[in-house]
Parts: C-alpha cells; sequence; structure tokens
C-alpha cells in the first residue's frame, strides 16, 4: 500500500514538473495526423513525461513537424543518436501501451 501511495505521490511531481512544457502535446495537435485530438496528445505527453527528459522532448517534438529528422536520428552512427534513438523508442512503445483507443 505504502509503495502504491509513493508512486503515486512520485507520478504526480513529475507530471507537475514546469520543466515538462508540454512540448510535445503541442507538437501533436499541431501535426496533420492528430487532428487536434486533445485525449491523445495529452496521453502522448504524459508517456513522454514519464520516459524523456525535457532535453529529449524537445529534440522528439520536432519529429512531428519534420518526421524525416527522425529517421535520420535513426540511421546516424553517433553514439548520442544511438542512446537517444533508445529512450525514444521506449517512449513510443509506453504511448502506445498507455494510449490505445
Amino acid at each position: 500500500m505504502y509503495r502504491i501511495a509513493a508512486a503515486t505521490a512520485v507520478l504526480a511531481a513529475i507530471l507537475a514538473n514546469p520543466l515538462f512544457a508540454a512540448q510535445i502535446e503541442r507538437a501533436c495537435l499541431n501535426s496533420d495526423r492528430a487532428q487536434g485530438n486533445r485525449a491523445l496528445c495529452g496521453c502522448i505527453q504524459d508517456a513522454a513525461n514519464l520516459t524523456l527528459t525535457a532535453r529529449d522532448q524537445r529534440r522528439a517534438a520536432t519529429f512531428f513537424a519534420d518526421p524525416h529528422r527522425a529517421q535520420e536520428v535513426r540511421q546516424s552512427d553517433s553514439r548520442n543518436d544511438e542512446a537517444f534513438w533508445k529512450r525514444y523508442r521506449n517512449f513510443g512503445q509506453t504511448a502506445e501501451t498507455f494510449c490505445r483507443s
């Protein structure tokens, strides 16, 4: 019981953190694919808050406007890009699981 309460408190603190400025949600809402679906984009933002740093979120948000950029990062030989891509894939899997409708 204590673990659930502690996990809930940690999750609330993470989601309330001003560092997470809903960058993913805004990019999602502005994308052609989401068509302004606030519930879906909010859910995707929640998954981003759980799995990506604020810096990663800024980077990932650019993929909504320029999907080709994601492909470039995925194919990059850079270790930093490879590490980011692993985190980004984890975010995608988390969002897919959480946001199924």
